[in-house]
Parts: structure tokens; C-alpha cells; sequence
């Protein structure tokens, strides 16, 4: 049986510039089964969460379930949840974790606060091990179940610390894939050995470029020029990189993956903490031949973004 994993592994669809794009996240434990839409389809009072979706709305925060890998029985029973809020700008990134008795307090969060990157004292700082949230809710997509469960199941059991399931990072063709806390790097089509790695090298404050999907505090083009600059300079240490400005260009006639000079074109400025910037022409092709962007879905084309050249335009200087 064909899925859009498949397809989208066969023909070599890129994985850069394809992250979710939050610059906080707000993850909350909830066990028990989940449904397409989980913030109302969960045992999560359905109310709550859709105060929390507009509570989130506009404001960057975006809000997914988290819970422990392993079996999810049918419980409704009460229990205190951990709570992770994240904002992933470098130069005022964080995590910070709390427990709740109910979901229904962090309705008293201030969201956009939260979204600008000011936590307000929420909880306290985390200091654990890294944090890697795989997505597994196949009622959105089978290939999150049948890619995703397994991969989170196996970190598990191999006794990895700091893995949880989450129910929606988008992108269900890069399956399974996952969301890297503190830093907010997310990938595709990993495995645990994989994610061992990622977090290993993210406990030396350093980021994986292989399987990366971008950092979720920028835009795609954002995203897809961030790992080319690492790519291209070596640059992998964790926060020494920002996208500090994209700007829409009109079409110059470079040709992107479809062969046409048609589509839009940005010029991304990428700095580098020590003074360095570049200047980075990401094209936003279309993915062809055609392939579902999720199992079950009508073929289409999905947007990728190709970087075109990446130009050094200023070193540091002292």
C-alpha cells in the first residue's frame, strides 16, 4: 500500500524550509486517545480547547498534546499534567515547565506575551535533557501511527530520556517527524538512531542539519536559508545563527525546481552572532510530479523552497 511518505521519500522531495512555524509552543500532557483535531477530540474538556485555539490565535503560540510513549488506555481519571512552554527566537530563546491539576488554568496565560518571547515567570526553568516530541496521532494521518509510534516506542524502550508523543507538527509526508526543544529545530524522516544523535549534539549546543526541517521561529524561506548558511559555513553551534530580514523580490529568472522563473523569490539577510551576514535567494518551487501531501489526499504539488545562492556580504570585523 503506497502512502505519501512513500511517495515523497521516492522522489526526493526536500526537507528544509517545510518546519511549523511557531516561535512559542505550548505543549500539555494529555494521555488518552486522540482524535484528527485533538485539542477538542481528546478526553481534553472540548471547551477548553477551543478557548486555548483562540486564546493561541495570531498570537505565534502554537498549541499541540503531548504524552508519554506507550499504550493509551481509555482513562478519564484526574491527574496533575506537565506543561512545557518554549520560545525558540535565538538571542531570547527558552524552555520553561510547570504541572497543572487543570488545563483550564493556562487560559489565564497572557498568549501574546508568550508569543513575543516573554514568559512572565510561567513555571520554571528546564534543565533536564533535551526534549524530542515525535508525532504519532494517526487520526490525522496513518503514516504518524504507522511511522511515528514505532520510532517513539523504540527511543523508549532503549531508556532515551525526555521523548514524547505530540499530535500535529505538520508535514505528515516527512513521517515520522519530530520537534527538538530548547532550540525549536524540527525533522523528517528520522530514526532513533537518528534522534540519538540530534540529541546528543544538542546537549553540546550544537544543531543537526541532516533531516532538518528548519527552525520553527522563521518563516519558510527563513528556515531553508538558516540551514544553508550552516551548511555552506559550518556554522553549527546552536543560537549563533538569525534570520534578521526576508524581503519579496520580484521574479529575476533564475529557474527553481519546476523550470520556471515565474515564482516567488525572496532575498533572506542571515547573521551570524559574530558580526558575519549573507544574503540568501530562496526560490518557492513546486514539487513535481505530483504526490499526496497526506495518505489519502488528492495529488498535488506542494511548495518547496530552493536556495538559489547564498552570498557572504559582511564579515566581522575587530
Amino acid at each position: 500500500m503506497s502512502t505519501c511518505t512513500t511517495a515523497s521519500r521516492d522522489l526526493q522531495e526536500p526537507l528544509a524550509g517545510t518546519a511549523a512555524t511557531a516561535r512559542t509552543w505550548l505543549l500539555i500532557e494529555q494521555p488518552g486517545p486522540w482524535g484528527a483535531k485533538a485539542l477538542v477530540s481528546s478526553h481534553l474538556d472540548p471547551e477548553v480547547g477551543r478557548a486555548l485555539e483562540a486564546a493561541a490565535d495570531g498570537t505565534g503560540v502554537r498549541v499541540a498534546l503531548i504524552r508519554r510513549p506507550g499504550r493509551h488506555a481509555d482513562r478519564h481519571a484526574a491527574q496533575r499534567r506537565r506543561v512545557y512552554a518554549a520560545h525558540t527566537t535565538p538571542g531570547n530563546a527558552w524552555l520553561r515547565s510547570t504541572t497543572v491539576d487543570a488545563p483550564e488554568e493556562l487560559l489565564r496565560l497572557d498568549f501574546v506575551s508568550l508569543g513575543a518571547g516573554r514568559h512572565g515567570d510561567f513555571g520554571e526553568p528546564y534543565e533536564g535533557t533535551p526534549l524530542a516530541f515525535v508525532c504519532t496521532n494517526g487520526k490525522r494521518d496513518r503514516c504518524c501511527a504507522l511511522l511515528g509510534r514505532p520510532l517513539a516506542s523504540e527511543l523508549a524502550a532503549s531508556e532515551a530520556e525526555g521523548v514524547w508523543e505530540v499530535t500535529h507538527l505538520g508535514g505528515h509526508r516527512f513521517s515520522p517527524t519530530l520537534l527538538v526543544l530548547p532550540h525549536g529545530y524540527a525533522y523528517g524522516r528520522s530514526s532513533a538512531a537518528d534522534v540519538k544523535e540530534i540529541l546528543e549534539a544538542v546537549r553540546s549546543d550544537r544543531i543537526v542539519t541532516y533531516g532538518c526541517r528548519g527552525n520553527s521561529a522563521w518563516d519558510r524561506p527563513g528556515q531553508a536559508a538558516e540551514l544553508a548558511v550552516r551548511r555552506a559555513t559550518g556554522a553549527y553551534a546552536a543560537g549563533v545563527l538569525s534570520v534578521v530580514h526576508t524581503k519579496s523580490t520580484d521574479s529575476f529568472g533564475a529557474p527553481n525546481s519546476t523550470g520556471s522563473p515565474d515564482a516567488p523569490h525572496w532575498e533572506v539577510t542571515v547573521a551570524h552572532v559574530d558580526g558575519r551576514r549573507w544574503t540568501v535567494t530562496v526560490a518557492q518551487g513546486s514539487s513535481l510530479p505530483p504526490r499526496p501531501e497526506s495518505c489519502d489526499a488528492a495529488l498535488g504539488s506542494p511548495a518547496r523552497m530552493d536556495v538559489v545562492a547564498v552570498r557572504e556580504v559582511s564579515a566581522a570585523h575587530g
